[in-house]
């Protein structure tokens, strides 16, 4: 099930957006790629330095609440940075994109990764980690890597299908 119709994907490959990538493949690359590709990689950090402090594999000697805090202040600048270069990305392939399985995998995992992080980690977080059950604190950890590296994995199938 498709989240949005055909239709509009058609409509993103006509716009000025959908027109510079498929018109100039460098800036295509330059811009979109290497954009989305490093603020994977600081999202990707933030995730994973977060959720091993929480299991107690780094930075042990820092309060998790400083880490988690300060990590998630950087996973909103990637995520923002990752979704705009991903809509640039998107509207030069638009209609092919539609038919790819792959990116829809990935659409659902992103919307699962955004809606853990706010809804379920960023408010259970909020408070003294200390009054927190130790599992949960790991099973919300290892349930946030488990739902990124799907959202990575799932993101790099696209170029191979």
């Amino acid at each position: 099930m498709e989240l949005l119709p055909l239709s509009f994907f058609e409509w993103a490959e006509t716009t000025y957006l959908g027109y510079i990538g498929k018109t100039y493949g460098g800036v295509y690359a330059t811009l979109g790629q290497s954009i989305h590709l490093m603020s994977l990689a600081l999202l990707g950090g933030t995730v994973l330095v977060a959720d091993l402090r929480l299991l107690g594999v780094v930075l042990r000697d820092v309060p998790s609440e400083v880490v988690t805090e300060q990590a998630h202040k950087w996973f909103r600048i990637a995520l923002i940075a990752i979704v705009a270069s991903g809509v640039f990305m998107a509207a030069a392939i638009a209609q092919k994109l539609f038919y790819n399985a792959a990116y829809w995998a990935k659409m659902y995992a992103l919307i699962a990764g955004v809606l853990f992080v706010f809804a379920v980690k960023r408010p259970l977080l909020k408070g003294d980690h200390s009054q927190i059950n130790p599992w949960v604190l790991r099973i919300v950890a290892i349930a946030s890597i488990l739902v990124w590296f799907t959202v990575a994995a799932t993101g790099r199938w696209i170029g191979f299908s």
